[in-house]
């Protein structure tokens, strides 16, 4: 029996009105569904659009969820977004979307976009490496709640293979997680929003405009003349490639902002002016991956590189970093080549839609930028957004100059550096999550000249820096070197590694402008005073000792610094070289209770007498975090966050957590009991966690420990809100307070420990497989 139109108008009605009320659900499925190689901007808008273009249209054929169906307008809905995300499969369908089309809104100028911390990123890593129809199978049942035949019957309908679902059943998923996932902040229609550099935009816009006249005048002469032969070059390439162009910022800037980050840079250096050697530094850069070479064979991948992005904050100056509810935006149709009325109203951010008309207006939280209907003009597709993971962009290099060998590694896999040749004989290396893709617009100078027998170039391109190294006289290889610096800072942004020996012993580093002072120190020796350290007019430190990756571990050199009294009053930090482009931050949070105890706040700078001990406890475990995933190590931080009595004269003991920070986002963390007597005893570890961090605060940890007396005991701890503890299990014990010490036996068993909050929430135990949440 056939449906009249006036019945599927009706039924088109009801499917939008479902889509609306649904439509931070149908993004969660849309986005955990879709590739995880896309990155987080563009999965974050196709998701927008595969939700969006799901609307049926009228006098379309129903679907499963049709009139005739049985699973109603909902599921008609999402059958239709999961064959939108299920459509692009294989390279071509992946570039295609990435690109941009088919060219349907939402569109998006002048602001990148990622999920918040603690939200829908979490799933996404979980599921990282599974095939998209398994992603699907678990939304749809393990998140979303359907009966497994329902499920099944929508992903069939969606031209998933059958056995999506039994793969998804096998995913090992504690209850006690997938309650997490189905609370408010697992939602993906809420993001957060940076813009795009400002100044440079409107100088994008000035040129546009410029090379439109250009064009038009060619366009005449054409005309007039006849068409000319096409010429191999490409302009744009050229153009931001043009060392005149490079962007040089004036040495005073940094005494002039409130951004004081890498953009504060000058550019330094004895060959700022030799163009030759800017230009070998770019055409390497330009040939390390040609924008539009075709696609290479993707490596197999490692977990993808995706972390959370720190929302609401900055602490290097004013990136107002601000969320927008893209599913309460304002939906205007999309309009080529100029804004939508109102879009462009300050505080407001429009989401384009051509599929229905407006519903709800609502307010980004980024003030003077706005989610505009443009299609001219908006950013390229493939630019690098923050937080944005390349699994292994630098092995993957066109035939077309170079290709990786079979040996390369594979960025995303592991936390390795990858390393590959291409065409010239330049070695890229890129830190995981960092693309090698040439940049969109002129990039700044930072610093070019010869150091050590090397000629070295650093280039600032967003949120990457680029170094440029080949030999000053004689041939040699040379090399090209990538990093993430997204939201650097005053002690993130401080110094950069110009060049290193060639045992890889000694290394010169190129300090920040605001940088006053410098000099070295052994971090395993507490008590010894900070050794002055030579620096030339243009910045750059005389050689300095670095950590040896292998052989004992007698000594940690590491740099101290002082910022100028410009920036901030006597203000110093240490810094550590862990083998990077970027050295890694040190911090430290002294205990909350006894001799030296402070208030809450922010991770102290690593030079009291307190934080020199707790780094000599513990520089050595330093190694185990070079090359960490997502895009390398930020900054290190010794939380000491419970002191305890042993039991049986044991003495006192020192809770510590020592959290290593991704430029990405996510940490690694590692509990330690430090006794009175005796070597630290490892307590817990868990990766890719938000514990002992800003948004991690409260913490609990046990571990089993073995007196002088020789009798066993539970030991536990919690941090400054825990005011009791629970032992379940093997163990049966309760206390109140902020420790626990209970006999156990001489055999581990399983222990269950539940921490009671000051605000009347609980907490459990890390334990690095889903423990340490409240």
């Amino acid at each position: 029996m056939s449906t009249s139109p006036r019945f599927r108008s009706t039924a088109v009605e009801q499917a939008e009105a479902v889509l609306v009320e649904q439509y931070p659900r149908l993004v969660r499925l849309a986005y955990l569904t879709l590739p995880d190689s896309l990155g987080r901007h563009g999965r974050v808008l196709l998701a927008h659009r595969a939700v969006q273009r799901a609307l049926p249209r009228r006098g379309g054929a129903a679907g499963p969820g049709g009139p005739e169906g049985s699973g109603g307008a909902l599921a008609e809905v999402r059958v239709r977004v999961l064959r939108g995300c299920l459509a692009p499969a294989g390279r071509t369908g992946a570039a295609l979307a990435r690109a941009g089309w088919p060219p349907v809104p939402p569109f998006v100028w002048g602001l990148r976009l990622w999920p918040p911390a603690g939200g829908i990123e979490e799933v996404a890593r979980m599921l990282a490496g599974e095939p998209a129809p398994v992603r699907a199978a678990f939304v749809l049942h393990r998140v979303d709640g359907l009966p497994e035949e329902t499920a099944a019957r929508l992903l069939g309908a969606a031209g998933a293979p059958a056995d999506a679902m039994a793969r998804a059943l096998a995913l090992g998923v504690g209850e006690t997680l997938l309650r997490e996932l189905r609370r408010p902040e697992f939602d993906a229609s809420v993001v957060s929003t940076r813009p795009t550099d400002l100044l440079r935009r409107r100088r994008r816009v000035r040129a546009g405009w410029a090379a439109a006249a250009a064009l038009a005048v060619a366009a005449g002469a054409l005309a007039v003349v006849g068409p000319a032969r096409p010429h191999a070059s490409r302009p744009v390439a050229v153009g931001v490639l043009d060392p005149a162009r490079l962007e040089r910022v004036p040495a005073q800037a940094w005494a002039d902002t409130a951004r004081i980050d890498f953009t504060a840079w000058p550019a330094r250096g004895g060959r700022t002016t030799d163009r030759a050697l800017l230009g070998r530094a770019l055409g390497a850069w330009s040939s390390a991956s040609p924008p539009h070479a075709p696609a290479p064979p993707q490596p197999t991948p490692g977990p993808p590189a995706v972390g959370r992005a720190t929302p609401g904050s900055n602490a290097s100056g004013p990136h107002a970093v601000g969320r927008a509810g893209l599913g309460s935006a304002a939906l205007v149709p999309a309009v080529v080549g100029r804004d939508a009325p109102g879009a462009a109203a300050p505080g407001r951010a429009a989401l384009v839609s051509d599929a229905f008309g407006p519903h709800a207006v609502g307010r980004a939280g980024l003030g003077s930028a706005a989610l505009v209907p443009a299609v001219v003009g908006r950013d390229a597709p493939g630019a690098a957004d923050p937080g944005r993971a390349a699994l292994g962009s630098a092995a993957l290099i066109p035939a077309a100059v170079g290709r990786a060998g079979s040996g390369a590694e594979s960025l995303g896999s592991g936390g390795r550096r990858g390393v590959a040749a291409v065409g010239g004989g330049v070695v890229v290396r890129a830190a995981p999550g960092v693309d090698t893709d040439p940049p969109r617009r002129a990039p700044q100078l930072l610093y070019a000249g010869d150091s050590d027998g090397r000629a070295v170039v650093l280039l600032l391109d967003g949120d990457r820096v680029v170094r440029y190294a080949e030999a000053v006289t004689g041939r040699g290889a040379r090399e090209l070197d990538f990093a993430r610096t997204d939201e650097a800072g005053v002690t993130t942004a401080a110094a950069l590694t110009l060049v290193r020996s060639p045992d890889g012993g000694r290394a010169r580093y190129l300090l920040a402008p605001w940088i006053a002072a410098a000099g070295t120190r052994d971090l395993l020796r507490a008590g010894e005073d900070t050794k002055p350290l030579a620096l030339a007019a243009d910045g750059v430190t005389a050689p300095v000792e670095v950590p040896r990756s292998a052989g004992a571990c007698a000594a940690w050199p590491a740099l101290e610094v002082t910022s100028s009294a410009r920036i901030v009053e006597k203000h110093s930090f240490v810094l550590a070289d862990l083998g990077t482009l970027t050295p890694v931050h040190l911090t430290y949070i002294p205990l909350p209770d006894g001799p030296g105890a402070a208030a809450a706040r922010q991770p102290r700078e690593a030079t009291g007498a307190a934080a020199r001990a707790a780094w000599a406890a513990t520089a050595c475990r330093l190694p185990e975090m070079r090359g960490m995933r997502d895009g390398g190590v930020r900054a290190v931080n010794i939380w000491e966050f419970a002191s305890s009595e042993l039991p049986d004269g044991g003495g006192r003991a020192v809770w510590s957590c020592t959290r290593t920070s991704s430029w990405a986002g996510p940490g690694d963390v590692l509990v330690r009991l430090s006794p009175a007597a005796g070597p630290p005893q490892d307590v817990a570890r868990a990766p890719d966690t938000a514990a002992c961090g800003r948004f991690g605060q409260h913490l609990l940890a046990g571990t089993r420990w073995r007196s002088p007396a020789g009798r066993w005991y539970l030991l536990a701890a919690g941090s400054r809100e825990v005011t009791g503890i629970t032992a379940s299990g093997a163990v049966r014990a309760e206390a109140r307070g902020r420790t626990l010490a209970a006999p156990a036996g001489p055999e581990a068993a399983a222990v269950e420990l539940t921490g009671r909050l000051a605000g009347g929430g609980r907490v459990t135990a890390l334990d690095g497989g889903g423990g340490g949440r409240d």
